[in-house]
C-alpha cells in the first residue's frame, strides 16, 4: 500500500523567542515492511542544525529557531509503502540491548490498579507469550476507554488505569508496563495511522511492541484491537513516550506557546495507461 501524508506542526509563541533548539523525530523508519519513497522536511523561521540517529535507530533532526521570531512552522510531506507483515517487525536491532526494554520508566511503572489488572490477566504460559500479549491488551482496551482530552503527554500508566480512560499513548504505556513485569520486553512506537472514516487528524498515532520469542518484535495497537497492517507508518520507536515523541526542545524567552498540529495521511493508487495522475482515496 502507498500512504502519501502530509503533517504540518505549528506554533505560535506569546513573545519573541530569544534562542530554540527543537528535537524533531518525524522521518519515518526504513524497516521490515516498510519502504520510504519521498520524506521533505521544511521550516519557517527555523533551520537544520544537525541529522543523527539515536540509540533507537530514529532519525532526529535538531533545529534552531530564527532570534526573533514569534512563529515557527514545521512541515513534512512524502509517500511510504508498506506491505502486510501481520505487524511482525522482526529481530531486533538498535543500539540498545534487548534486556534495557524491560526496565521501568516513570511513564510506565505500575502502581495498585495497574497490579490488579495485570493480575487478572494471569501470568503468560510457557511459549505462548503471542496468546498472553493479545489477551493483555484485550483487558486494557476493556477496562481503559478510548476518551480524547483526558490525559496528556505527562500522564502515566498508572494514572490512566486509575482515572479508566485515556488515548493511544495512554493504552501504549500500560500495555508496555504490564509486559515488562511479567518479564516480556516492549517499547513505546509513534507513527501514522490511515483512517478508513477521514484523512484529515490532529494528532499522531502510538502503539507498542513486545518481543516474542521466535517471532522478534510485534506490534499491538490497543487502541484499535488489532496488530499494525499496511495502513500504519512506523516513525519512532523508545522506551516510553519521551524517547519517541516526535517534537522536543527547550526555548529561551517566549516560552508560552500555542501548538497546533495538522495530519493528513491517504492511500494513493498508481494510474497506468499513459496517465500521470493519481486516484487518492
Amino acid at each position: 500500500m502507498r500512504l502519501a501524508i502530509r503533517h504540518t506542526t505549528r506554533y505560535v509563541f506569546k513573545e519573541p523567542v530569544v534562542h530554540a533548539l527543537q528535537r524533531l523525530r518525524l522521518t519515518p523508519k526504513e524497516t521490515q515492511g516498510q519502504k520510504i519513497l519521498k520524506w521533505d522536511m521544511t521550516y519557517e523561521n527555523a533551520h537544520d542544525e544537525l541529522e543523527y540517529e539515536d540509540e533507537h535507530h530514529n532519525t532526529v533532526n535538531l533545529i534552531s529557531v530564527d532570534g526573533g521570531a514569534s512563529e515557527v512552522t514545521v512541515t513534512c510531506t512524502g509517500s511510504v509503502e508498506t506491505e502486510d507483515e501481520g505487524g511482525v517487525i522482526g529481530r531486533h536491532s538498535g543500539h540498545l540491548p534487548l534486556w534495557s526494554f524491560l526496565g521501568q520508566k516513570k511513564l510506565t511503572k505500575p502502581g495498585v490498579k495497574m497490579r490488579a489488572l495485570i493480575r487478572e490477566v494471569g501470568q503468560p504460559q510457557d511459549g505462548d507469550r503471542l496468546a498472553y500479549l493479545h489477551s493483555l491488551s484485550r483487558m486494557i482496551a476493556d477496562q481503559v476507554k478510548y476518551q480524547t482530552g483526558t490525559t496528556g503527554v505527562t500522564t502515566t500508566a498508572e494514572e490512566a488505569v486509575a482515572s479508566e480512560q485515556g488515548v493511544c499513548q495512554d493504552h501504549a504505556h500500560i500495555f508496555i508496563g504490564a509486559a515488562r513485569s511479567v518479564g516480556i520486553p516492549a517499547r513505546y512506537v509513534s507513527g501514522y495511522l490511515m483512517m478508513n472514516d477521514r484523512i484529515d487528524q490532529e494528532a499522531t498515532h502510538a502503539w507498542a511492541e513486545a518481543h516474542v520469542d521466535g517471532l522478534g518484535w510485534v506490534g499491538f495497537d490497543i487502541s484499535n484491537g488489532i496488530s499494525p497492517d499496511p495502513r500504519y507508518v512506523r516513525v519512532a520507536t523508545g522506551r516510553d513516550y519521551r524517547d519517541a515523541a516526535p517534537i522536543t526542545g527547550i526555548s529561551f524567552g517566549g516560552s508560552e506557546q500555542i501548538l497546533t498540529v495538522d495530519i493528513a495521511v491517504e492511500q494513493q493508487h498508481e494510474i497506468h495507461h499513459g496517465h500521470n495522475e493519481q486516484q487518492q482515496q
